[in-house]
């Protein structure tokens, strides 16, 4: 029997706040931080479920649920829950509301490991400066891969910083990105940042074989999607001294990774331990996929979440369907 309207999983207390303030008093929501799989739900609780990417979905919801709404940036981990629901069962996503926060996000992370921000930290208490002269960005070149909305953020960020860009994209969109092939630019690249969708083709896409004719001391930086990168190959070109860092800030089996540090559970996949070691790694920043949470981004996301609930209450179609 459902409880509520709409539930959302995985909001956190900003989040949820936001929420609550764009939700009108004639709609009951429910709320958790947690996944589906974490909860102790045996059926849905509400006939419109909203996600973002940790959770995985029941098979047995899909025929409870009329509406899942994701409120990730993407809705690629959508596709395969789609293909076994009913075509009676609608899947929304949201408009653009956090390119420009995660392009940030990204150049936050390479310009904290071209200044070895980590090490520096860890030096304060001895106040120590040696092992920590950095790099100024000015004139490095930056390898955009996959130039979509994100992408095209990053792309005019970093020309903002005076750094040499150059995109890598099948759809070549934008007219004032000078593109180039991957193989091409990558021994020339001081910064290769990864904003590409996940496709069955590209999965592992940034692997040993990708990656070992980088320039040495790259630095290899994944906002996009986790299964786009291969941990223990990231591993393995550091430790050769291929790239000279790597910062990720989403993961292969996210949601697993998620639950077992959440829970401080015994983590036995092998590229999920890796991840782990890598965290020890003083030129590796791992943070836990919030490149998309700024306070704009999050008005931006609930205030649209909350226009998919009202318009599907009250036509039973959604404003913006996962095509």
């Amino acid at each position: 029997m459902d409880t509520y309207d709409v539930y959302f999983y995985e909001a956190f207390d900003e989040e949820e706040y936001q929420l609550r303030h764009f939700l009108p008093n004639t709609i009951t929501a429910g709320f958790t931080y947690k996944t589906i799989q974490e909860c102790d739900h045996p059926n849905a609780p509400a006939k419109i479920i909203s996600t973002r990417t940790q959770t995985i979905i029941p098979d047995s919801w899909l025929t409870e649920v009329k509406a899942f709404l994701t409120r990730s940036t993407g809705y690629d981990y959508y596709k395969s829950v789609r293909e076994k629901a009913d075509d009676s069962v609608q899947f929304g996503y949201l408009p653009l509301y956090c390119n420009r926060s995660v392009a940030e996000q990204a150049m936050l992370l390479w310009m904290a490991l071209m200044r070895k921000l980590p090490t520096q930290m860890k030096q304060f208490n001895s106040f120590y400066r040696d092992g920590i002269t950095g790099l100024e960005v000015q004139g490095k070149t930056l390898l955009v891969v996959g130039v979509g909305n994100i992408g095209y953020e990053i792309v005019r960020i970093a020309r903002g910083l005076d750094m040499n860009v150059y995109g890598v994209d099948i759809d070549k969109k934008h007219t004032n990105v000078d593109y180039v092939k991957f193989a091409d630019k990558l021994p020339r690249a001081d910064i290769i940042v990864t904003a590409m969708n996940l496709t069955p083709a590209n999965t592992g896409y940034f692997n040993y074989e990708k990656l070992k004719n980088a320039k040495p001391g790259a630095l290899f930086i994944n906002i996009a999607r986790g299964e786009e990168s291969v941990p223990s190959d990231l591993k393995r070109l550091l430790d050769e001294g291929i790239l000279g860092g790597v910062a990720m800030d989403v993961y292969p089996r996210e949601n697993l990774l998620g639950m077992s540090l959440r829970q401080n559970l015994k983590i036995e996949d092998k590229e999920l331990k890796i991840i782990k070691e890598l965290a020890t790694y003083p030129n590796v920043i791992l943070t836990p996929h919030n490149a998309f949470n700024t306070e704009e981004a999050v008005v931006r996301k609930s205030e649209q979440s909350v226009q998919q609930v009202i318009q599907f209450l009250k036509t039973g179609q959604l404003l913006w369907n996962v095509p």
